[in-house]
């Protein structure tokens, strides 16, 4: 197998019959083994991430077309406060480790940050609806869908590095795939001697 170098490569949009199968598919996440739970909505982000995004630009354009200055001063806030956070992390070692051990509340800060900045321009309203809600809605989504055997394939194939997608870049920055990096280049690793 080769790896690919070409840039990051879109994952392909899911049927909604996939995305959105029925109560079945659906199940309440274990919140004692949170290690569980935080894999199995890595995997549903990274498996479903075109679904997500489209959802979310819908949502955004929406928010977008009824007050399109403040969505585009939230969208700038929060890349910029975002970027910001992940430049600390890298330049901090304490900042690093806090995002490795606590990543819900690492997104949290970013998320509290922004509002707060946002909220000296008055434009709290767009932030909630257009940037907040949707990623409570993927969020969501990302906790209570069962995985199957597609998405996990999917998954080892992002995560040895045969294919990069943008989500995947995403999750990189926040450091949510690192562990699963080093296991499984372990594995090769191995199965090469």
């Amino acid at each position: 197998m080769k790896i690919k170098d070409d840039g990051p490569e879109v994952a392909p949009l899911r049927s909604w019959e996939d995305f959105f199968p029925g109560f079945e598919r659906f199940a309440q996440p274990d919140f004692k083994d949170v290690s569980k739970w935080n894999n199995r909505v890595v995997s549903n982000l990274l498996y479903y991430q075109t679904n997500y995004l489209l959802m979310g630009a819908a949502i955004i354009s929406l928010v977008g077309f009824l007050s399109p200055l403040n969505m585009v001063l939230g969208a700038t806030v929060v890349i910029l406060i975002f970027l910001g956070f992940i430049w600390t992390s890298h330049n901090k070692d304490f900042v690093r480790k806090f995002k490795k051990q606590y990543p819900t509340v690492f997104i949290l800060s970013i998320l509290l940050s922004s509002y707060f900045v946002i909220s000296m321009f008055g434009g709290v309203m767009v932030f909630v609806f257009g940037i907040t809600f949707p990623m409570l809605l993927m969020f969501i989504h990302a906790s209570l869908r069962l995985r199957n055997v597609k998405n996990k394939l999917e998954n080892k194939i992002e995560g040895i590095g045969l294919k990069k997608s943008p989500m995947g870049i995403v999750l990189d920055a926040l450091e949510q795939q690192e562990e699963n990096f080093a296991k499984i280049a372990g594995l090769i690793t191995k199965g090469k001697e």
